[in-house]
């Protein structure tokens, strides 16, 4: 009989981008593989923060969907009501995770007169629902599973969106209460793994987010590529393409290409979507720079193409973030066997493992004269060739879905290795 698993989440599929995408993918595999899954989450929203369409009817009330895959599977999703703001500052976020809080209680609720389910896996953020997971182990004997997607805590109090001490250390020691609970934590990088395992006191395992490397692949024939997206086949394209939020600190994209200007071949190009998103357009219009131009998120059959239309791809995140967030888009940039040019702090985890595998370019964090220099350098460097190399093949030996999941089925689901073996050899990996 195979087991039954239930993943909590205020993200799923069908969101393009972020948690939501990666949580849908586990499901998925996990159901090609034969288990049985449920999931409660709320309707799909991000990177828009508004409800999408066909969903925007029955976002105040909850919904049960039966998703049928390919392999002839299906999925069960119960999805909740959450607010949604449209512009999500701190109060608001906390605001917003409270009212998924509530309504996915309730739908746990009646879940626990039901089959049980054999592991519970919640994924943060946010750090809260791990609430949820705790209980229905103490309730129901099942397996729990917390996985880290973000260090939530400590990136609302670096990025200043809770400026309380007292109620960070509150907030930790809840965090701790939901450690101490869990028969698995689970984070995506190196860096967050050794801060999680300071505050946990034992042993994480190691989930890197995934890339899809027959999806995203390296485009051989670029000849007419560029045009079809309404640029020359001379520009040189810089793209940053993913969530526009505050915490990434995009800004410095607009103040550094102020300096590219009298280059009318080098073009900064902005894709996604997000809160901060016409903030950027408004500095840039304020601004004149008409080298920096903005996209929308791009259709599914296309994006392969618009990411192998880049010279350099763009990282961008603050120093206070560097080692907390381990960006999702870098999977697809290295699937794809694009330079990347990452702002990271030295010693910083993504750092490490960029320039092991010399695959991309770090420089320091909210340092403009550094990004300047980069950009200069990984546009001109005969080191392009080899990087974009090594990329595609890190992605196809440590990043591939199957990879990645049947390591979690094996050490997490079927217990074949214990962490601390799984740990070790995933050390030696990255």
């Amino acid at each position: 009989m195979s087991k039954r698993i239930l993943l909590i989440g205020n993200n799923f599929a069908p969101e393009p981008t972020g948690i939501g995408k990666y949580s849908g993918e586990m499901v998925e595999w996990l159901v090609d593989k034969g288990y049985e899954c449920s999931v409660i989450t709320t309707y799909p929203y991000y990177p828009f923060w508004a409800v999408q369409e066909p969903y925007r009817k029955n976002r105040f009330w909850y919904k049960k969907e039966s998703e049928k895959l390919k392999s002839g599977g299906s999925i069960e999703i119960f999805r909740c009501p959450m607010y949604v703001p449209a512009e999500p500052s701190g109060g608001k976020r906390i605001i917003s995770e409270a009212t998924f809080f509530t309504s996915a209680f309730v739908q746990l609720f009646r879940l626990l007169f039901r089959k049980k389910y054999d592991v519970v896996v919640t994924v943060v953020p946010s750090f809260q629902i791990g609430f949820l997971g705790r209980l229905y182990k103490s309730l129901r004997k099942a397996k729990f599973v917390y996985h880290i997607q973000d260090l939530q805590i400590e990136a609302a109090r670096d990025l200043q969106m809770i400026r309380s001490g007292r109620l960070i250390d509150f907030l930790l020691k809840v965090e701790k209460y939901f450690f101490d609970g869990a028969d698995v934590i689970s984070s995506i990088s190196e860096g967050m793994v050794s801060k999680i395992k300071e505050k946990a006191g034992r042993e994480i395992f190691l989930l890197p987010n995934w890339s899809d490397t027959t999806f995203f692949y390296p485009v051989k024939e670029k000849k007419n590529l560029k045009e079809s997206f309404g640029f020359s086949e001379t520009d040189k394209i810089l793209l940053y393409s993913g969530a526009i939020g505050e915490k990434q600190g995009l800004e410095a994209i607009l103040q550094v290409a102020g300096d590219f200007q009298q280059d009318e071949n080098t073009k900064f190009v902005i894709c996604g979507s997000g809160p901060y998103k016409k903030k950027l357009q408004d500095l840039a219009e304020k601004r004149n720079l008409d080298n920096v131009i903005f996209f929308p998120l791009q259709p599914t059959e296309k994006f392969n193409d618009f990411l192998n239309i880049a010279d350099v791809h763009l990282v961008i995140q603050k120093a206070s973030a560097s080692d907390l967030v381990m960006p999702s888009k870098l999977t697809t940039i290295l699937a794809v066997g694009g330079v990347a040019l990452i702002t990271a702090n030295r010693g910083s985890g993504l750092q490490k493992v960029v320039e092991k595998y010399k695959m991309g370019y770090v420089v320091k964090a909210e340092d403009l004269a550094a990004l300047k220099e980069g950009i200069v350098r990984a546009l001109n460097s005969p080191e392009g060739s080899l990087m974009r190399k090594n990329a595609r093949y890190y992605a196809q030996k440590y990043l591939s879905i199957d990879n990645v999941m049947t390591s979690f089925e094996n050490h997490v689901l079927r217990e074949e290795k214990t962490i601390q073996e799984t740990y070790e050899t995933q050390r030696l990996n990255l």
